[in-house]
């Protein structure tokens, strides 16, 4: 059974993006896996290593990307809804402190800008919840209560 993956709208764009860039990427490493092929013994060619190493990474990642666009659920944004749910953004506040978070499927994660897995430990605890909940988000470091401000 094929795995489905949920992505937002954005995020299948940025895939689709980013695939295109790796295809228009292999003629360039093709020039450089010839060109260090012209300069004789490959067993000790540095440079022809690297330019196929490199031939390898691109093409496993142009794979991967070709696998969740041919498996993708798209998460369509939650219209109303009191809940969150995948693909909901949410506002926290604790101490003064806001924070936005958008829960998105694994792939599209990116903690850093805000897109939280909903099977991580802070979309878990979110995932369900509704305006005026509060929740407790245990990090590396600490715990903190966070009420819930806004969900969209």
């Amino acid at each position: 059974m094929k795995k489905m993956y949920r992505l937002t709208r954005m995020g299948v764009t940025e895939l689709e993006t980013e695939l295109k860039t790796l295809i228009d990427k292999r003629a360039a490493i093709a020039d450089a896996i010839k060109s260090a092929r012209e300069q004789g013994d490959l067993a000790e060619n540095a440079e022809y290593q690297t330019a196929r190493e490199e031939q390898e990474r691109n093409e496993t990642r142009i794979s991967e990307i070709e696998n969740i666009l041919q498996s993708v659920e798209i998460i369509k944004k939650p219209k109303g809804d009191t809940k969150v749910q995948l693909g909901s953004t949410v506002k926290l506040k604790s101490d003064g402190k806001t924070k936005q978070f958008q829960v998105v499927g694994t792939v599209e994660a990116d903690p850093l800008s805000g897109k939280i897995s909903d099977e991580s430990p802070i979309g878990r605890v979110l995932l369900g919840k509704k305006v005026g909940d509060t929740v407790e988000i245990s990090t590396v470091s600490d715990k903190t209560t966070f009420k819930i401000v806004d969900i969209s």
